[in-house]
């Protein structure tokens, strides 16, 4: 099986996650010994968030950018970006290499579409949630995106940044969410991207009455699936 390549530390919290979704996967396949081909360039997430705060996307493409092609030259066969928010630099780090990058919406995407949703609510960070590259994405496939009001917006942001992107759960920071969760069903969404790869730690399929969209294992899941068929799908 091929390596995959894994732009992490964004945060180390949720690289953890796909590391091990991935090796979960391959030992389901290949039997209980087996691990994943994984390379990882793991990044500094207290530069990446002040350069974030800052609105400095050219500094990041740069960083995202070099990290990429340090995967490639090290053997990679796909590169996956292991955070929904860095996508916004997902076009710098196409430019600079040759293999693959999976990008996280649009296999999430192709998730939504399977269960025929069309309407969908977004929870992430507050540039997920307010900037467009990800809901771009969505309405490419024909999917509707509802995300939360102006506060809830920056509770969620809150909660991801404070809590959980340190490995913290509380309850009440889960109910927060689960609240939003409701207004935004009753406000139509068929569906809920946990469009953050931490958010998983939080809520769960179980926590929710419509399909909840992790979007941390759909990714990996994907580049597992697209490595395995040597990318011929």
């Amino acid at each position: 099986m091929q390596t995959i390549g894994l732009i992490g530390g964004i945060t180390p919290q949720s690289t953890i996650m796909y590391y091990e979704v991935l090796n979960r996967l391959a030992s389901e396949r290949f039997g209980e010994n087996h691990s994943c081909k994984v390379i990882i360039n793991s990044v500094n997430f207290a530069e990446i968030a002040n350069l974030q705060k800052e609105n400095r996307w050219d500094k990041l493409n740069d960083i995202m950018a070099n990290a990429a092609k340090s995967l490639e030259l090290a053997g990679a066969k796909c590169i996956l970006i292991c955070a929904n928010t860095m996508h916004l630099t997902i076009e710098a780090v196409k430019k600079v290499v040759t293999i693959p990058v999976i990008h996280i919406a649009e296999a999430t995407a192709q998730q939504i579409i399977e269960k025929n949703l069309n309407t969908v609510a977004l929870l992430g960070t507050k540039y997920t949630m307010e900037k467009d590259f990800f809901i771009n994405v969505l309405k490419s496939f024909g999917i509707k995106t509802i995300v939360p009001n102006l506060d809830d917006r920056n509770a969620i942001h809150e909660i991801i940044y404070t809590e959980l992107s340190k490995g913290v759960l509380k309850d009440a920071s889960k109910q927060v969410y689960l609240q939003i969760i409701e207004k935004l069903i009753n406000e139509g969404a068929e569906g809920v991207i946990l469009g953050c790869t931490e958010i998983p730690l939080l809520i769960k399929q179980i926590d929710v009455l419509v399909p909840v969209f992790d979007t941390t294992t759909i990714h990996a899941t994907k580049a597992f699936m697209d490595v395995l068929n040597n990318f011929k799908v």
